[in-house]
């Protein structure tokens, strides 16, 4: 098509002022399309054959210089001599080494319309390479996050565990028969996170059914030192977080808050939609320390929050005036009416 355009403007030139025939300006308008496409055709399959499109730009550069020459050359060349083909045909006249003569123009347009070609070819070309670079590195970046995310779910399970073993454990000495109940809870709650490891998010619902679990399973241990209370908006039960999310900040609530206080204490989880994002709050009794606080489990947390949510989830966790510590996170709400992923 590009050809043909150009072309067009040719035999206009053939038609008004070099007065030619309408049969024989078509006849040279194609022939001057078939020139120009047999050149840059030629062109393409020597750029290809050596894969120039793969070098680097000054490699590239010593490369299109002379053969844009060359291909001017050639054009020029293959011109003179269709019309010196015509001349000889029509009128009966040998003008080929005359027409040489006149070489400059015709050097000139073929430069001008070769070097146009050429430069289009790469760019567009290197224009699809660096899409493809971009698309691969993309795909190379998402490859890279969800193997992270993976390590990261991989390391729950053994942590929530080891945490309800230790529960278990004191149990069992206690009282063998809370121990049981104590573990047909933790066997639900494995066979819930282990299911729930396939996904990337789950349903607020899903996550609060498996916190009651172990909210039950805690409060075999600790009687009546453990409440915990839930103000949630119904609303907001379909929306989707991270898998053991509200669990990880109840179960810190409960090790580092209730555990240490001598009557034990009140844990509150909450939810609402503010500004945007899914508000989830948990507080707990207790002051809160920077050192180690938390662990393995919300280090965990925040690392997956900042690869699942691009940085745009956030978890905080302060302590009040009132002596209780509150636990913050923020989930996009844009991200969390996200279909599960398997």
């Amino acid at each position: 098509m590009g050809w043909g355009t150009v072309s067009l403007l040719w035999l206009y030139i053939a038609l008004v002022r070099d007065q030619f025939e309408i049969t024989h300006a078509l006849i040279n308008y194609v022939l001057d399309v078939s020139i120009c496409i047999a050149l840059t055709h030629a062109y393409r399959a020597l750029a290809l054959k050596a894969n120039w499109n793969q070098l680097e730009i000054k490699g590239l550069i010593r490369k299109v210089i002379p053969s844009i020459l060359i291909l001017s050359v050639l054009f020029m060349l293959i011109m003179n001599l269709k019309t010196s083909a015509y001349i000889y045909l029509v009128l009966d006249r040998d003008t080929f080494m005359e027409n040489l003569s006149v070489w400059n123009p015709v050097l000139i347009t073929g430069l001008r319309h070769m070097a146009i070609w050429v430069l289009a070819y790469h760019a567009y070309h290197f224009y699809v390479k660096e899409v493809n670079t971009a698309k691969a590195n993309a795909q190379l970046s998402v490859i890279a996050k969800q193997s992270q995310l993976d390590n990261l779910s991989a390391q729950l399970n053994p942590h929530f565990l080891f945490n309800s073993l230790n529960s278990i454990k004191s149990l069992i000495i206690e009282n063998p028969s809370i121990a049981r109940r104590a573990i047909d809870l933790l066997s639900d709650l494995l066979r819930s996170s282990l299911y729930e490891k396939e996904h990337m998010t789950i349903s607020i619902a899903e996550e609060l059914a498996l916190v009651k679990d172990y909210v039950e399973l805690e409060q075999l241990r600790f009687e009546e030192r453990l409440h915990v209370e839930f103000d949630i908006y119904q609303t907001l039960e379909k929306f989707k977080i991270p898998p053991l999310s509200i669990q990880l900040l109840v179960e810190n609530a409960i090790k580092h808050g209730v555990d240490k206080q001598l009557d034990g204490g009140t844990v509150h989880i909450s939810l609402k939609e503010q500004d945007g994002f899914v508000k989830i709050i948990v507080k707990n009794p207790g002051t809160f320390s920077n050192d180690g606080q938390g662990g393995l489990g919300l280090k965990n947390l925040k690392e997956r929050l900042l690869l699942q949510y691009d940085g745009k989830a956030k978890l905080a966790i302060d302590s009040t005036t009132e002596q209780e510590v509150v636990a913050t996170l923020l989930i996009p709400t844009e991200k969390a009416w996200e279909p599960i992923q398997h």
